[in-house]
């Protein structure tokens, strides 16, 4: 069975007619040549398939295209505006944040996601408190981005990374 579906990615209106059994993942990948999104597990458990929906981060192979129909899909590439690098795309090169760069996309939405989690005052597990602000010290980036494999092991730099997006957010 198809269905018309109409997502927005990375700022562009994008209409499709596509089985309603497709994955976002395969969706921006083999329908819409979007390929900042990374297919690694294509079951959920390593992160690099991750992009932003509606301002959430998602991981793309466990979602249904057809459930977003409308939605505003951001992917790493849609990070960088007109005026150049996301601050969390600038900081994962000032860092050296990744390796082979694979789960570097799939990194970078989810840490954004995460940063806005922050923002809002969400807590995690690791949160020592739960009504106050939320300080994003290594196990909290740790815990919050702990979906997300580098199989390189970039992850000390990764952090750092984050922490510097974060103070950057916080001026």
């Amino acid at each position: 069975m198809e269905a018309r579906v109409t997502l927005g990615v990375d700022g562009a209106l994008c209409p499709l007619m596509i089985d309603t059994r497709v994955t976002l993942l395969d969706a921006l990948r083999e329908r819409l040549d979007v390929t900042s999104a990374k297919k690694g597990c294509d079951h959920g458990q390593c992160g690099a398939c991750t992009v932003l929906v509606n301002g959430r981060r998602v991981l793309a192979c466990m979602t249904l295209a057809v459930a977003l129909d409308g939605a505003e899909v951001t992917t790493a590439a849609g990070l960088a505006d007109r005026d150049g690098l996301h601050r969390l795309q600038r900081s994962f090169i000032e860092y050296d944040a990744f390796q082979c760069g694979y789960c570097t996309p799939g990194q970078i939405c989810s840490a954004a996601g995460m940063l806005a989690e922050a923002a809002q005052g969400w807590p995690s597990y690791v949160s020592a408190d739960l009504t106050g602000p939320v300080e994003l010290g290594d196990a909290e980036i740790r815990e919050r981005m702990s979906g997300n494999l580098c199989r390189c092991g970039a992850y000390v730099n990764i952090v750092a990374a984050i922490q510097e997006a974060s103070r950057e957010q916080a001026r």
